[in-house]
């Protein structure tokens, strides 16, 4: 009997829902072919839905979607609505009610995609950068005294345990044991590396050094260790960015770090990562944001969230279908299309799924 999994589908805002149809019809033509079955569920949450009620999520919204496997995430943002209601309404607190712990970020330059780094190609730009994700200065612990005046105070702190640490750590050596350059061929050592700021924050990289090393040599001394200065992390990741293979960090320079990767991999209309809970339901999406000005034009770039799509699969343990929907997006990119950017892909968004749903389909 052929698994079955229960996907909950928020479109979104802007051009949201036209990159997660794409993503969904690549996704129903991966099940087919590996034989398992994904039931979708759509749901409204997002600028519109706001508008119309003055609600961000309704009350039951987190445990109706604690009910599925998986989420799958269009984009959020609504030039009508006030930039942070939405980001902190939906995806900060589903992330952090769903306890999404771990953000998962390949970093990959896919044949025939353009890089702006002079020199570089897909087999220079192959990495992945492990985010803690519920941590850090996003917790929102601080606060603001004296409001404006010249004597305003504001106070925003990054904050850490030990057991967030070790979790997010864990997570790290484990994925880069199995899907380090070691384990697909591609290296000698399977390589984690921390990302930190030891050398000015002493208090709070102190904790992630020390438990990195303890971790690692207490469970991982099959897994080489590196730490770098996140200063220093930016600087390669243009000049050298095969020295990478396995990143593991904090919320703020996580989220700094990723988008950097993401333009050296041809911008965010091809970047899609994971908001993961290892032991709960984990949502994935593409990291370029809604694009209202291209809504409903049919031109927006579809393949990060076809790739969200990949990585969901990974994630539910189907691993064939993952690296089949890879495998032919990159046949695409390589092949079927003049550029990444909207109106200029040679295709409209519709075209480009069904080339990737075909290819996968074969």
């Amino acid at each position: 009997m052929s698994k079955s999994y229960n996907i909950a589908v928020i479109g979104g805002d802007g051009t949201g829902p036209e990159v997660t149809r794409e993503a969904v019809k690549v996704l129903q033509a991966a099940a087919a072919k590996f034989n398992f079955k994904l039931n979708f569920t759509d749901y409204d949450f997002g600028g519109a839905r706001f508008l119309r009620t003055g609600e961000v999520l309704p009350a039951n919204a987190v445990d109706e979607l604690r009910k599925h496997d998986a989420i799958l995430l269009g984009a959020i943002g609504h030039p009508d609505v006030k930039p942070g209601i939405l980001e902190k309404g939906i995806l900060l607190k589903l992330r952090f009610d769903l306890d999404q712990y771990i953000n998962l970020r390949p970093v990959r330059l896919y044949p025939g995609v353009e890089c702006p780094l002079k020199g570089k190609g897909p087999e220079h730009i192959d990495y992945v950068v492990v985010r803690e994700n519920t941590g850090d200065s996003y917790t929102g612990t601080g606060g603001v005294t004296m409001k404006g005046t010249p004597h305003e105070v504001a106070v925003q702190s990054g904050v850490y345990t030990r057991f967030q640490v070790d979790r997010c750590l864990k997570y790290a050596f484990e994925y880069a044991r199995k899907h380090g350059k070691k384990a697909r061929g591609k290296g000698e050592h399977n390589t984690l590396a921390l990302c930190g700021k030891t050398n000015v924050l002493t208090f709070l990289y102190d904790l992630w050094e020390r438990a990195f090393h303890e971790m690692g040599e207490r469970d991982y001394k099959d897994v080489k260790r590196e730490y770098y200065h996140v200063d220093a992390t930016c600087m390669w990741m243009v000049k050298n960015p095969e020295w990478f293979d396995v990143i593991v960090t904090g919320n703020m320079f996580g989220d700094i770090i990723t988008d950097l990767g993401a333009i050296t991999q041809g911008g965010m209309g091809i970047a899609a990562g994971g908001n993961i809970n290892p032991e709960g339901v984990s949502m994935f999406e593409p990291i370029g944001g809604s694009a209202p000005k291209y809504t409903g034009k049919n031109i927006i770039n579809p393949l990060a969230a076809v790739g969200a799509g990949a990585m969901m699969l990974q994630t539910l343990g189907e691993e064939k279908a993952s690296v089949a929907i890879e495998s032919a997006v990159m046949y695409v990119t390589a092949n079927k299309m003049k550029s990444m950017a909207a109106g200029k892909m040679g295709h409209s968004t519709t075209e480009v799924g069904d080339l990737v749903a075909s290819k996968v389909a074969e």
